[in-house]
């Protein structure tokens, strides 16, 4: 007997559903790039936050728009409770991850990098230092000190009260303040150093190379176990260098290593055969290279080759 059933037909709508749903769906059209931005920073992986807001948009077309006050802050709410639950999946991801785990790699337009605050906190550096915090604290830092939003929206948000959210927001800002890269970078800065640090590996210079790196200098690479990384963090300048020089990125060429805006700051991105092979992005402090993130896990180059819209 045949398990194929007959086709169902659309219903159409009542005209008074039919724009509810237009009022819903231009709502959350407008705020997209925003929540998406929300629940990125809280992830740090792109595939999970388009996941989060598949299934804020399932809660939003449930809602009933005439008792919603500030769309926006409702969409926001939405998103960090999904986010929130999102990131206890993630944690048992990263669990049994095969060596470091790297944020997934966005090409952004220039206008991120104009937003100086946003672009500090997409940065690749920073969202390490997200990393550390515990699931609430990091909602509640991103939505107070990037999206600015209030305590008491934000308490709606992660279920606490206004008061207890002052106290995570200080408790994560000391927190922050510690880890986080030791001044915001000027992109003209980065450029300059990333360039002279291009050139270092295209010519095999390594003292020119060592003169780019600081001595605490610190390479990570995210293979995920599905390409060739190192499965733990390569520490000092010598020993960064020295991987530099003698591995995958020793036999590069000028025309496969391209400069690039990466989460709001220069990158460069090495092509192989015209396919992306390794994201490399810098953390750079007092103008010598602090850390370098190096992202080959294919499943994390998708963002890569479009730019991804970021907005708060």
């Amino acid at each position: 007997m045949s398990e194929r059933s007959e086709p169902v037909m659309d219903t159409p709508e009542p005209p008074a559903d039919r724009g509810r749903v237009d009022s819903a769906t231009e709502a959350f059209v407008a705020h997209r790039n925003l929540l998406f931005t929300v629940a990125y920073e809280m992830l740090g992986s792109a595939a999970d936050a388009e996941d989060v807001l598949q299934e804020t948009w399932l809660r939003w077309a449930d809602v009933d728009l005439d008792h919603v006050r500030d769309r926006r802050a409702y969409l926001v709410r939405i998103t960090t409770r999904q986010a929130l639950g999102r990131m206890r999946t993630l944690r048992r991801r990263k669990e049994s991850y095969i060596g470091p785990w790297l944020p997934e790699p966005l090409l952004t337009a220039p206008d991120v990098a104009h937003d100086v605050v946003l672009a500090d906190s997409v940065s690749m550096a920073m969202l390490l230092v997200l990393e550390t915090l515990a699931p609430v604290e990091r909602a509640v830092f991103v939505l107070r000190e990037v999206f600015d939003l209030d305590y008491d929206e934000i308490a709606e948000a992660v279920g606490k009260t206004p008061v207890a959210v002052r106290q995570i927001a200080h408790r994560a800002r000391t927190h922050v303040a510690a880890r986080r890269p030791r001044g915001v970078v000027p992109p003209a800065e980065a450029h300059d150093a990333l360039r002279a640090f291009q050139r270092a590996v295209e010519t095999g210079d390594l003292q020119s190379l060592l003169d780019k790196l600081a001595p605490d200098v610190v390479l990570l690479g995210d293979g995920g176990g599905v390409v060739q990384a190192a499965l733990t963090p390569v520490v000092g300048a010598d020993q960064v260098a020295h991987v530099l020089a003698t591995g995958r990125l020793s036999t590069i060429t000028a025309a496969s290593l391209q400069p690039a805006q990466v989460n709001g700051y220069p990158a460069l991105i090495l092509r192989l055969d015209g396919e992306v092979d390794t994201v490399l992005a810098v953390r750079i402090d007092d103008g010598l290279i602090t850390g370098l993130y190096a992202v080959r896990n294919p499943e994390k180059l998708s963002r890569i080759e479009h730019p991804t819209t970021l907005h708060r």
